[in-house]
């Protein structure tokens, strides 16, 4: 076997087995009593993880407003046993799973870049459709699958790509997008944040 066609099967083998992502299901009634919608206008949310070291991009999520809220997550670590999901996509959205998606995410080593563009309904809803249909993600296809989903609605200013980062630079070029970035000093070990957190004395406290 030459090197060419070896490095083309050992690549071939690596998509076939990263197509055997997992799939998660969570029932009905778990998703019927989560779902909640914003009172805020409809909104597509563009989340990147991004190193603060090398400024290189490690994963891609999109929030998405629409009759609810949910975040796509494509291969993400998020996981709660309150929180239902999917195929990677999160239901139950309200401001206290907003919250924590992003401090989850945001810690000593990686800052989360936010960019919100307010959209009308039908545009919402087709991007929520498109999510619900896209899952489970392979490891590694976060802003592949993001970019897909975003390109289908915006063809002309959204192409596909597997870098995080550059789906945040086209996506910042779409008029009307407001970008903020969130900075922690959390450990690295996030799982406390999830472990933590404790929904009911939350809101028992408010």
């Amino acid at each position: 076997m030459t090197l060419r066609v070896g490095v083309f099967a050992g690549l071939a083998l690596a998509l076939l087995s990263g197509c055997a992502a997992e799939t998660v299901w969570a029932p009905d009634d778990a998703v019927a009593k989560a779902a909640y919608r914003h009172d805020g206008p409809p909104r597509l949310t563009l989340y990147t993880m991004i190193n603060r070291a090398s400024g290189k991009g490690g994963h891609s999520s999109l929030m998405i407003n629409g009759s609810q809220r949910v975040i796509f997550d494509p291969a993400g670590s998020f996981q709660h046993e309150t929180i239902p999901e999917r195929n990677d996509v999160v239901f139950g959205i309200t401001p206290m799973v907003e919250d924590v998606y992003t401090r989850y995410h945001a810690r000593k080593t990686w800052f989360v870049r936010i960019q919100e563009l307010d959209v009308d309904p039908a545009t919402a809803e087709r991007v929520m459709r498109l999510a619900k249909t896209k899952g489970p993600v392979p490891q590694a296809f976060c802003a592949r699958s993001t970019s897909e989903i975003l390109s289908a609605v915006y063809p002309n200013a959204i192409s596909q790509t597997f870098y995080p980062v550059q789906l945040s630079k086209q996506f910042a070029q779409l008029p009307g997008v407001k970008e903020q970035n969130l900075f922690e000093d959390d450990s690295d070990d996030n799982s406390k944040v999830l472990a933590e957190w404790d929904p009911a004395a939350r809101t028992a406290a408010r």
